[in-house]
């Protein structure tokens, strides 16, 4: 039920962009299924099912480097 239920993807469980988190599999799994899982749980489970994490193969074309630059300068330390 849960590959069901994550097959048809992030927005239509009312997530805003169509990535899978860990926190966000957890919430289906206690919305759908009624489990109370920990975020540690929710991975064992999702790896042993052949999911896997993933990260994006190359950077955004819109990427500016000069702002991500200045932001580091600026804006970070402030954080």
């Amino acid at each position: 039920m849960l590959e069901e239920e994550l097959g048809k993807g992030p927005s239509a469980h009312g997530f805003d962009d169509e990535r899978w988190t860990l926190a966000r599999v957890q919430t289906v799994i206690r919305r759908r299924l009624r489990l109370s899982l920990s975020v540690a749980t929710v991975w064992r489970l999702l790896k042993r099912h052949g999911w896997s994490w993933q990260a994006p193969a190359r950077r955004a074309l819109e990427r500016d480097e000069h702002a991500v630059e200045l932001w580091k300068k600026e804006v970070w330390p402030r954080v």
